[in-house]
């Protein structure tokens, strides 16, 4: 979506996340983050880099970055990222661009060479599939199929809940 719209769509986002504990990330677009009053950024491995975000907004805004490498998420995490995105762990269509699946031991190697840092794994993740990512050490996961369907998502984050007390 051209620029514009993509303003218009943030600046109403931000008015109805704003007071709630609901945190809205702008994908890729910083300067849309910026001017739009979002929460931060969700970066890619591609965009500006992290540390020159980090070093026009200070602490008090999110940085997320999505990576595909252990040196990409060390890298993300020495720069200033408030936590990074891994994969794509699973197969899955909407990742295919970056090759194939990292898999559940690299996801492992990222979360432990990152120690406490926040590593959300990203890629193919279902219900049947969260809790070997908890296991490897991720803080989280992040979806698009699994969490498409409204009327199961409570359901679905309450098996997700149970899953990552790991």
């Amino acid at each position: 979506m051209n620029t514009r719209v993509l303003e218009e769509l943030a600046r109403n986002a931000v008015k109805l996340t704003k007071g709630s504990q609901t945190r809205l990330l702008i994908n890729e677009r910083f300067d849309v983050a910026l001017a739009t009053g979002a929460d931060g950024v969700q970066l890619s491995s591609q965009s500006m880099p992290t540390s020159v975000v980090r070093s026009i907004v200070g602490s008090g805004f999110l940085v997320g970055v999505s990576t595909h490498s252990v040196r990409e998420a060390v890298e993300a995490r020495d720069q200033g990222a408030d936590f990074v995105l891994f994969g794509p762990v699973f197969e899955t269509e909407s990742k295919q661009a970056f090759g194939a699946p990292q898999g559940i031991p690299l996801l492992k190697k990222v979360t432990e060479g990152l120690k406490s840092f926040p590593v959300i794994a990203i890629g193919g993740v279902k219900e049947e599939n969260a809790k070997a990512c908890f296991e490897a050490g991720a803080a989280g996961v992040a979806a698009i199929s699994l969490f498409a369907d409204a009327a199961q998502l409570s359901k679905i984050v309450k098996a997700l809940e149970m899953v990552s007390d790991v």
